[in-house]
Parts: C-alpha cells; structure tokens; sequence
C-alpha cells in the first residue's frame, strides 16, 4: 500500500475537481462527527464572525498533528454548522492525504483537494472559501513543545494568491493538535537519507509515539490522536491592500500577518493549564 501511495504522491497534483464537495454528505454526517469532536476534543472554535458572510476568502492556518490532524476536520465541520453546507468551503491538503485510501475519498467529499497553487486559485474563483496551512508538513510535524510556536518556515506562496486574486486573509490559529501525539522531531535527516522528499514529496519523516504503533516513524500509517483539547479561534479579517497600501512588499506582510497569529495563538496557550487537558 505505501508504494502504491508513494506512487500517487509523486505524480503530478491532481487538478482539483470541486465538485467532488457533496453538501449533502456533509449534512448527513456533521452532527455525528462534531459529537465525536466535542467528546473526544472537547473541540471550540471561536470568531467565525469574522469571516465574512460571502465571497472569497483565504483562510489562512497554523498546522499541527501530523497526519491525522484534527484541526481541519474540526474546522471544517464549525464552517459547515454556522455558514450552512451550501457555501462552498475548500481546504487544501498535501497530496498523501487526499491519495490516502478510504480517508482520502471521505475528505474529498467534505471539499479537501490537493494543495498547489493552481488549485486554490481555481477554488478561490469559485467563490468558495479556502483554507490553507503555509507551514505544510514542516510544521505538523514539529516538536510538541513547540505547539504554541508558528512555524511557516518562510513559506509566502499563500500572500502572492491572496494579492493575485484581491482576496481578504483570514488567520486562524489553533491549539492542541500537537499534544495528540507525543511528537518528538520532524526527521529531517531520516527524510533525506531515506529519500523520503523524492516518493512523497516531503521533507520530514517526523519521529512520535502515538497510539497503536507506540514509536512511530513517519506517521504514514497516521495514528490514533490522543484526547487534547483543541481550541480554534478566527482572527478579524487582513485587507492587504487596504492595510498595507496599493503596492504590498511581501517580506512586510508576511512579517505582519505572523506576527498577529503568533501573538493570538500565545494567548490561547495561556489559557491552558496542562498538555491534553486545557
């Protein structure tokens, strides 16, 4: 199974079919899956008000969890609940998740497609809503002490979309993902020894223990996610333009807009008293 995926994962990004986003699948499934949510992660998410009521937008997260992050899930299905299941909402995930066997279908159904930039420019020009996580699976896959750390690693690429497409960013900061596995490096070096960034097209092979596999290697088999709690809040939405004046320096914006998640999202880990409890 993993050549199989290894297979996928290097072939080209598939072009996005956004019709694949079955409102109606949602509907049936979204009171059990954020039951499950809000037992297993006592999930809350926060500011959806903030985003505007139509249109494009890009919404723009910090990643955690490795590959069985819950974090998108959760925020999907809030999205979904306030905004209704009509609305077209996308979110971009590596292209491993959405090869991925069984869960990649359901995800797909819920309006994941595979991250590149053609894509989310595609589902941008729909009208749909779009999330994106810069820090891919460099930052999923960082050091559980570093869960209140944002983590882009440089990555402007979603700055230059939203500037493109004169869309608005809406941050999203979340909390809790990287306690739902003890993670304890990304693996950089494992990655490349193994060539892991040539069949998957990732540099990291992150190191945890999780549940079942206890040390687990590269989480491609993903994992059972402890029960942290995760907690999600929307920030007021970024008008770049409007912001930062009709020629944006990039360097300047990217510097801003981490600069107001990094400080929202230490004042969530100052809510929290212990790891997985909250």
């Amino acid at each position: 199974m993993i050549g199989s995926l290894a297979r996928l994962v290097r072939g080209s990004v598939p072009t996005a079919d956004l019709d694949d986003r079955d409102p109606d699948y949602i509907r049936d499934n979204l009171p059990g899956l954020w039951l499950l949510a809000t037992i297993w992660h006592r999930a809350e998410v926060r500011g959806l008000e903030h985003i505007p009521e139509q249109g494009p937008v890009l919404l723009v997260g910090n990643h955690s969890g490795g590959n069985a992050s819950p974090d998108t899930l959760i925020f999907t299905l809030a999205f979904s609940a306030w905004f209704g299941v009509e609305r077209r909402f996308h979110q971009l995930a590596h292209n491993l998740v959405v090869s991925y066997p069984g869960i990649g279908a359901m995800l797909r159904r819920f309006g994941t497609v595979a991250a590149s930039p053609e894509n989310a420019r595609r589902a941008l020009r729909s009208g749909a809503a779009v999330l994106v996580y810069p820090g891919g699976d460099w930052e999923v896959s960082r050091p559980s002490w570093q869960s209140a750390r944002i983590d882009f690693g440089g990555r402007r690429g979603f700055l230059r979309l939203a500037l493109e497409e004169r869309v608005p960013i809406v941050p999203v900061v979340s909390i809790g993902g990287q306690e739902t596995a003890l993670f304890l490096g990304r693996g950089e070096a494992l990655a490349r020894l193994l060539r892991i960034d040539r069949a998957f097209r990732m540099k990291t092979l992150p190191i945890s223990l999780a549940v079942p596999w206890g040390l687990n290697v590269g989480d491609l088999l993903s994992h059972l996610p402890f029960p942290a709690k995760i907690t999600i809040q929307c920030l007021p939405p970024i008008d770049l333009e409007q912001w930062f004046g009709p020629d944006p320096q990039v360097d300047d914006v990217y510097e801003s807009v981490v600069t107001e998640m990094q400080e929202a999202l230490s004042r969530l880990a100052a809510e929290r008293r212990f790891p997985l409890v909250g």
